[in-house]
């Protein structure tokens, strides 16, 4: 399973994240190494939004618990998130493959 968490970023994300940004990337490495975390970063040229792509059959409780103890999220930084689940149906690690027609 993957589930994708979308985070929207104050207007003043690129100031406001430097006293977060350590421990919100400390945090990330973290999921990343315990196989819960696959990709993250912000999208777009503002940046006004990050994605995060969680693996695994917790994989949504994962994202949710992730946004929930992060410090963008709790410092303001991240001013709404949400954690969807993605249903990946092509490549290599996608949760419900479905084969070339």
């Amino acid at each position: 399973m993957h589930v994708v968490l979308e985070y929207t970023y104050a207007d003043d994300y690129l100031q406001a994240r430097e006293a977060f940004r350590s421990a919100h990337l400390a945090a990330a490495w973290d999921a990343v190494e315990r196989g819960e975390l696959l990709l993250g970063g912000a999208v777009g040229e503002g940046p006004f939004s990050g994605l995060l792509v969680f693996q695994g059959e917790n994989a949504l409780e994962a994202a949710r618990s992730f946004a929930k103890a992060d410090p963008y999220v709790l410092g303001g930084v991240a001013t709404a998130w949400t954690a969807r689940p993605w249903t990946t149906v092509v490549g290599t690690d996608a949760s419900t493959p479905v084969g070339r027609p």
